[in-house]
């Protein structure tokens, strides 16, 4: 059971500080005045996350031209977040939740089952997020392999 705020369209979206794979830490706030792609994913170096991270890397340039940045979050350490953004040559920053208090924040941290097994981990979550800080849509279900695209493609329709 989850007992924490899930953010909906039209919300205010909950601002942040978390170490970045920049070297540095990073903020929502520092973004205003353009869309913000925030995606949550649960694991670094994993098939489906792995599938994700490229899509976003091969269309990066295409959603930065539509005057969008592209963040990626998950619970993984800098150190994790590092190797990952070295291996596939990802070419926007990985945020660090490592107290995973974003996520809760974000409504992503949710109770899971694989294979009758349950644990608490993050639901692969994106927030499109304007440049006045609101979210303009949230994608629950994604298609990891082309997911940037479906992203690029809402993007160029505003």
């Amino acid at each position: 059971m989850q007992d924490f705020y899930e953010p909906k369209v039209g919300d205010m979206a909950p601002d942040f500080k978390l170490p970045s794979t920049r070297g540095k830490e990073m903020t929502l706030k520092e973004h205003r005045g353009k869309d913000v792609i925030l995606y949550f994913y649960p694991k670094d170096d994993t098939p489906g996350c792995t599938a994700e991270a490229c899509s976003f890397r091969d269309h990066e340039s295409d959603i930065s031209k539509a005057h969008a940045v592209v963040l990626g979050v998950s619970t993984d350490s800098i150190e994790s977040h590092d190797k990952f953004r070295g291996k596939y040559d990802l070419n926007f920053p990985l945020l660090s939740d490592s107290t995973g208090d974003i996520v809760k924040m974000y409504g992503v941290w949710k109770e899971k089952n694989m294979y009758g097994k349950r644990y608490w981990g993050v639901a692969r979550t994106t927030f499109w997020i304007g440049p006045d800080g609101r979210i303009k849509k949230i994608w629950k279900k994604v298609d990891t392999k082309k997911h940037a695209e479906d992203v690029l493609e809402e993007l160029n329709a505003k």
